[in-house]
């Protein structure tokens, strides 16, 4: 079966840019010849980790505190507010006693951190976009973007907000040619996830932290299972992969003291600021052996639980629910068996790579079949958009958050940790292909008055096969760039990946 480069191009990438489809080549080499090289992460050097950001976060609830105003986090809108710490007195901004205080100088300090913070988040979005709208390895974008939404977060839970697209940067992008064991680990400790799921919190009912908060009479934080829950329902085993209620309790309590340094240790260490935000906080672990799917885990401190992560990324249930997972993003939303089948396989004698999975994908004839098809979601037909209409993404992606956020798909916001929907039936209601129509004009009138005809540019980037009948017709026949852009954004032949 053929392996067109129109097929690589929008059924694996990103939609073409103009002149990607031009000269001879095979589609599964060149999807292929993406995974060979390193992930490319030029784009984003010089945004900050996220234990900068988070030791800057601090400071500005301090002084935001000190000057009576109220703490504002770099968030989607002026008006959003920055919610306190979880973790209640243990995470709360310390003001030193006898310490003097400008109360106006210290709120103006706040709200010029606040903007700071701010301007970092959309640094980090704009990072993300044109990234995406230019790089030549889109299969390895999508493949990033895939994982991020499988690992989703969302930045409606304030304390979260500041660390969704870190995380995609720090615990992702350098792994998705890796191993998924140690992108599961990376994700699992990353201040987002570990915030989102409320892990940082979580306390061993028999910890030491437990027991002296008993006998200090202080109000007693327990176990929280939200993380652990979701590791093995969402992120590995799948609903239907053999865990039992017995195997969350288990799990939460291995990864009880997985947290991040909190704002008395940001003070403390002053400029040294840590290389990582995640912390173990041995006192809130729950001592003693566990046993999680029938097999024993010996107390081990932050170590058990790392054992307990590194066995489900091996089962052979982890394989089929991440196989299942990619073959519905990629080939159709009821994706064939046998290629699921083939690529879990591929993913178990691997030993967990990433490349062996992605191999095993682009190289079964599944995934090039006529009959594969998948519905754009908002964000791959707006970058799709991007590319093709060779629009740029300047350091401010304000409209860009705000477009997306009209379709449906607001930047890291699927307000569920089982992250935004993949299927044609989530996202093609009347109203949703209105609004893209909308879309497609809005973005059709930024193109540049120099660019090629509309017609040229759809066999460009879709092919000549994609290109025929009545929509050929429309293309030649538009009364202005701006409408033959339009038409071309908003066609089937362009909301589909074919």
């Amino acid at each position: 079966m053929s392996a067109s480069k129109a097929t690589a191009a929008n059924r694996f990438g990103l939609g073409a840019k103009p002149g990607e489809l031009e000269g001879s080549g095979d589609g599964r080499e060149i999807l292929l010849a993406q995974l060979r090289e390193p992930p490319p992460l030029d784009e984003f050097h010089g945004l900050p980790s996220s234990a900068v950001t988070m030791t800057r976060e601090y400071e500005q609830l301090s002084a935001a505190r000190a000057g009576r105003v109220k703490a504002a986090p770099a968030a989607m809108g002026d008006n959003a507010s920055m919610p306190q710490m979880s973790g209640g007195d243990a995470m709360a901004p310390v003001q030193p006693a006898g310490e003097a205080v400008d109360v106006d100088q210290a709120g103006e300090r706040a709200d010029q951190m606040r903007r700071e913070l701010r301007r970092r988040q959309l640094d980090e979005f704009a990072a993300r976009y044109r990234h995406a709208s230019r790089t030549d390895r889109p299969f390895v974008e999508r493949l990033t973007q895939f994982w991020s939404n499988h690992f989703a977060v969302s930045i409606d839970k304030g304390d979260t907000r500041l660390y969704a697209a870190a995380m995609e940067r720090e615990a992702i992008r350098p792994h998705v040619l890796g191993r998924f064991e140690d992108m599961l680990l990376a994700v699992e400790s990353h201040p987002a996830m570990l915030r989102y799921l409320d892990n940082s919190i979580s306390i061993g009912n028999d910890s030491a932290a437990a027991q002296r908060a008993e006998l200090m009479r202080r109000e007693r934080r327990g176990l929280n299972e939200n993380l652990a829950r979701e590791i093995l329902e969402l992120h590995t085993l799948g609903v239907d992969g053999g865990y039992r209620q017995d195997d969350v309790l288990e799990l939460a309590r291995a990864i009880t003291g997985w947290s991040t340094f909190n704002s008395r240790e940001a003070k403390a260490a002053g400029e040294r600021i840590p290389d990582n935000a995640f912390t173990f906080r041995k006192a809130s672990h729950e001592p003693g052996e566990r046993q999680v799917l029938g097999r024993r885990y010996a107390e081990g401190g932050v170590e058990q639980g790392r054992a307990v992560l590194a066995d489900l990324a091996k089962h052979p249930s982890t394989a089929h629910h991440l196989s299942f997972k990619l073959a519905r993003h990629f080939v159709a939303d009821q994706p064939p068996p046998a290629l699921v089948k083939r690529m879990a396989q591929a993913y178990l004698s691997h030993d967990g790579d990433l490349r062996a999975l992605y191999r095993a994908l682009v190289e079964s004839q599944e995934s090039w079949a006529d009959s594969a098809r998948k519905f754009k979601t908002p964000n791959d037909f707006v970058v799709s958009a991007l590319r093709a209409g060779e629009l740029p993404v300047g350091n401010d992606a304000r409209a860009l958050i705000n477009l997306l956020s009209s379709l449906g798909q607001p930047v890291f916001t699927p307000r569920s940790p089982a992250g935004f929907p993949d299927t044609a039936a989530d996202w093609s209601s009347p109203d949703g292909l209105w609004k893209r129509i909308q879309a497609a004009q809005m973005l059709a009138a930024r193109i540049d008055p120099k660019a090629s005809a509309p017609y040229q540019c759809a066999v460009s980037v879709l092919g000549n096969a994609a290109v025929e009948g009545d929509f050929a017709i429309g293309l030649r026949r538009a009364g202005s760039l701006r409408d033959g852009y339009a038409l071309l954004f908003a066609s089937p032949a362009f909301q589909w990946r074919i």
